[in-house]
């Protein structure tokens, strides 16, 4: 890594492309905190989720600002924060923690994604919301730091091509 600190970094994609599990096992790879990002949702946005509503991005602004919080709390531990982190100015919020931030992108087909939320159980996040996240979705541009990993292997394989993403810096 050519900074200083140890990574910190934010794995983004819709709901369904594995955020939490590759967080995780990113985490305990690199040997920092993990955050799930969905933990930072207030009650309402959660509510108004489960119903089948979108969130707009007034309904955001406080769970990003608390995870841009969680992200400078740990510019020198260090730490892996999961959050869709769809638009643009959503990565740039975080990015403005104050620490160098990286966002993974986990990048999976519409298909395969529909196909694992369909499987998923327990989760506040309904199917029929997939839609608008990839409506949504801004992929990271050339002048963000990041990287988008395909999601069409293993949980394991994933976080192995993130390990190496992060570490590659």
């Amino acid at each position: 890594m050519s900074h200083n600190s140890a990574p910190l970094v934010v794995v983004m994609g819709v709901s369904g492309s594995g955020k939490t599990t590759v967080g995780q096992l990113l985490a305990q790879g690199l040997g920092v905190a993990y955050a799930e990002g969905d933990d930072f949702h207030p009650a309402p946005n959660v509510a108004k989720m489960r119903a089948g509503h979108s969130l707009d991005d007034e309904d955001r602004r406080p769970w990003l600002d608390k995870i841009a919080q969680w992200l400078t709390d740990h510019a020198d531990s260090g730490g892996v924060v999961t959050c869709s982190a769809l638009k643009r100015s959503y990565r740039d919020r975080l990015a403005s923690a104050g620490a160098h931030v990286f966002f993974l992108h986990l990048d999976g087909s519409p298909e395969l994604i529909a196909a694992r939320i369909t499987e998923r159980r327990g989760h506040f996040m309904p199917p029929d919301l997939l839609r608008t996240q990839f409506a949504d979705l801004e992929p990271l541009t050339d002048d963000e730091a990041g990287a988008a990993i395909p999601i069409d292997g293993t949980p394991q394989q994933t976080a192995a091509l993130a390990h190496a993403a992060v570490t590659a810096l």
